[in-house]
């Protein structure tokens, strides 16, 4: 606790602040726009800091990755158009409470539930950073293969009503990202010719043209109906509606819980990343729920758990960058090169040669935290008359900030044709009830997946028997098998009630 504080007396001091505030505002205003995320965002800041003293220049990026995370569900809340991937499943039960007059209420729990998440695990960080560190040593390619594999099956089941589907989606999200070289021998593969695709596809045109051009297709044809949808929202804003009751936290506090943990595990574990962890919560909790048909109809709970996963996994994922130098995202990945600008090395030595600075960092972290309520309680406020604008004006407002960031993260044109094309994709699964989460998911976990994959054919030699040397992976493979009987099980039986009441 003493070096603790020691760490607070310079994280206090006034450009350390400065820098704070500036990092998760800015990281805030980014997480609004569609498709300009917290990656991106970092990247751009870090030449900034070249002239910035070590503890102010890391602070201020982890500042602007911790604003961007939140900052994506207001944009998800209010345009159904995620500032980032993972918060999608925000947008399933934010935006339907947006159209129903509730977007403050949607927003305050969004915010609260981002900042306890990115509290709490912060706060693990600090105390747990070194045994956790130790167990995420434990986790090699058998094992990386089994959870990703895990987490791809998981969210096939839940995300849709059909497994089966959700799978298809899954191994077509996988498929298209092996476009590009191929891992080991560099060879290029699905380019037809293309020499754009030589690289493979930026994540980012692919997840704005999935979720936010489909959704803009869909609106279209029924904009009539949400603009009718909107003048209701002006005319009857209950006041109500705008706070958040001692019911409203008693139904969030599980998820909010539940999410922070998920969120936790999934950040400490290389190569998951927050979309993985908000998708989990997120099937988690509307499993969980006596009333599970709610969900996606304007369930606050569903809000309070993808958030707080998905904030929850920006200060666990640096425990193993702090701890072992192995990043566990792709903000941690992007922290190396700020580290070392520096002359710093992330890893154990870290605490030896650089303690000071860590006890700062955390002490930061805490401050950015705070900084994170208060910013996104004004800012908020701003950003929410976005819902009250009408669909007409919108529509070609999104669409124009999706464009740029695809072209800004896509390779220029090329990314904005990406997204259109993608768009179209999405616009189709969603009208045959196929999984464009589980697509989404596949498509962020396969470079991860195939490598892992190869990586442990090439260590055992193909013997499925070596899965009983490696308990990690043998739990997590039983538990995939396990989930995919549990829920043929339970269709099987919905689809027999279902004829026996036709029959009747």
């Amino acid at each position: 606790m003493d070096t603790l504080l020691s760490g607070f007396e310079m994280a206090l001091q006034p450009d350390t602040v400065f820098w704070i505030v500036a990092g998760v505002t800015l990281g805030y205003i980014v997480g609004v726009l569609p498709g300009l995320g917290k990656g991106a965002a970092t990247a751009i800041a870090i030449p900034l800091t070249f002239y910035i003293p070590p503890l102010a220049a890391l602070a201020f990026l982890i500042g602007i990755a911790k604003g961007s995370t939140a900052g994506s569900a207001v944009s998800a809340i209010l345009l159904n158009t995620p500032g980032e991937p993972s918060s999608a499943p925000t947008a399933l039960d934010g935006y339907p409470l947006a159209r129903q007059g509730k977007s403050q209420k949607a927003l305050k729990m969004g915010l609260f539930a981002s900042v306890i998440g990115d509290f709490s695990t912060t706060i693990l960080l600090i105390f747990l950073a070194a045994p956790l560190a130790r167990f995420s040593t434990l986790i090699g390619p058998l094992e990386l293969t089994s959870i990703l594999l895990f987490s791809l099956t998981f969210i096939a089941g839940v995300s849709g009503g059909s497994l089966a589907k959700g799978i298809i989606s899954g191994a077509i999200g996988i498929m298209v990202s092996c476009i590009g070289f191929e891992i080991e021998t560099a060879t290029p593969r699905l380019t037809f010719g293309f020499l754009e695709l030589y690289e493979g596809i930026s994540l980012v045109p692919v997840a704005i043209g999935m979720l936010a051009t489909s959704e803009m297709m869909l609106q279209i044809a029924n904009r009539a109906d949400i603009d009718r949808q909107t003048r209701m929202i002006v005319q009857e804003d209950d006041p109500k509606d705008r706070k958040l009751s001692w019911r409203d936290w008693r139904a969030c506090l599980p998820a909010i819980f539940r999410g922070t943990v998920i969120g936790g595990i999934v950040g400490i574990l290389p190569g998951l990343g927050s979309s993985v962890a908000s998708f989990l919560s997120y099937g988690l909790t509307r499993r969980v729920a006596k009333d599970p048909s709610r969900f996606g109809k304007g369930a606050l709970e569903g809000v309070a758990a993808a958030e707080s996963a998905d904030n929850a996994v920006v200060p666990a994922s640096f425990i193993p960058l702090f701890a072992i130098g192995i990043p566990g995202s792709v903000i941690a990945a992007i922290l190396i090169g700020a580290f070392v600008i520096h002359g710093i090395t992330p890893g154990p030595l870290i605490f030896q040669d650089h303690g000071d600075l860590m006890n700062g960092i955390y002490a930061s972290m805490i401050v950015a935290s705070l900084a994170l309520l208060v910013i996104g309680y004004v800012g908020q406020r701003i950003f929410s008359q976005i819902a009250r604008v009408p669909l007409r004006w919108i529509i070609p407002t999104v669409m124009f900030l999706c464009a740029i960031g695809a072209y800004l993260q896509g390779d220029g044109i090329f990314g904005v044709q990406i997204m259109i094309i993608f768009g179209i994709l999405g616009f189709f699964s969603r009208k045959l009830d196929y999984s464009f989460v589980t697509f989404l998911i596949g498509f962020v976990i396969g470079p991860a997946f195939e490598l892992s994959l190869r990586q442990s054919i090439a260590l055992t030699g193909g013997d499925v028997t070596a899965l009983f040397t490696h308990p990690i992976a043998l739990v997590f493979t039983l538990a995939t098998v396990a989930f995919v009987a549990l829920f043929g099980i339970a269709t099987a039986r919905k689809s027999a009630l279902r004829k026996t009441q036709e029959i009747t």
